[in-house]
């Protein structure tokens, strides 16, 4: 029986705060969401930091530390550092929690790009704090910047430090920016490619962007490389779905939506797995342990790592 990767994302730097009152912003319900996430299924768990006074993200490493131990203390699941942060951020501030726990593995988006979150003020109208609604609004005109020297230092210093990454790949383009560094020898396999679709200024979530998307991997990167599916909102399930009867591995959690079913929230990240699990066991799919998800990645080991 084929073994299914599900990554987990519990937390994250899209949505805000005033948007689900499930969204994890402390440390504390930051490690619960991602244990009960873990104990669900989920191998991986994808890690954001949020200030607990507010829900703004941050990459400040004491913010992470007290939710990484706590994580590892009770769960035997790979851990994935977010090198995302915030658009406004260096490369080195970006780089900070990673380069401080040397987590097994850590996030990599693999080009620049429009990032429009502000659609979302038409569905969100009230906001707790005054940073959320500015957040969105200003997406309108920013882009997230991620270019070939920026990829090239994030690479070497998670290699360094003997970090693998999951390659988010927002659009086509993307997939040949990590055929660039393959064919430089910066990055080797197995190659983990996280999909992602339904971002504005990324590819859409159309099923046939998804079989895009395979295609063309399949034909940069051959049979070296490990293909997670990304939906983001209320194309989680669906694509991740499709992607999985494709042969996929998945990702889910609160940072990529917030729903469990039309019009309704989510109340944690681990009902999103529970959910992605009875799909994928009729499938006739098993989801993958931590241990399994090690050797298909080929990570280091929990023991390897910072914290």
């Amino acid at each position: 029986m084929r073994k299914v990767i599900v990554t987990c994302a519990p937390t994250g730097a899209i949505h805000t705060p005033s948007m689900s009152p499930h969204l994890p912003v402390t440390a504390e319900q930051i490690a619960k969401a991602a244990i009960d996430a873990a104990q669900a299924g989920a191998a991986i768990l994808h890690l954001h930091a949020r200030d607990p006074k507010d829900g703004r993200p941050t990459q400040d490493p004491e913010y992470f530390r007290p939710f990484l131990e706590a994580i590892k203390a009770q769960t035997n699941a790979v851990i994935n550092i977010t090198t995302g942060g915030s658009p406004h951020m260096t490369v080195q501030e970006r780089m900070r929690p990673a380069m401080t726990f040397k987590p097994e593995v850590a996030s990599l988006n693999m080009g620049s790009m429009n990032f429009g979150l502000f659609p979302m003020l038409n569905r969100f109208k009230h906001f707790e704090h005054e940073w959320e609604k500015a957040h969105l609004e200003n997406s309108r005109d920013l882009v997230f910047k991620n270019t070939y020297k920026d990829i090239e230092a994030i690479l070497r210093m998670g290699t360094d430090n003997g970090t693998r990454f999951e390659f988010e790949c927002y659009d086509i383009s993307h997939l040949y920016n990590l055929a660039h560094f393959v064919e430089r020898g910066l990055v080797t396999g197995p190659i983990f490619v996280q999909s992602v679709f339904g971002i504005l200024g990324g590819i859409g979530p159309d099923p046939e962007d998804l079989m895009h998307m395979r295609r063309t991997a399949d034909r940069l990167f051959g049979d070296s490389y490990q293909w997670s599916i990304l939906g983001a909102g209320r194309h989680q399930i669906p694509l991740a779905t499709m992607g999985a009867a494709m042969g996929s591995h998945v990702r889910v959690g609160l940072e990529d939506s917030l729903w469990i079913a039309p019009k309704q929230l989510a109340a944690s990240s681990a009902e999103q797995v529970q959910r992605i699990r009875v799909i994928l066991e009729a499938l006739n799919l098993e989801m993958a342990t931590p241990d399994e998800a090690r050797q298909i990645l080929g990570l280091k080991g929990g023991n390897q790592v910072n914290f």
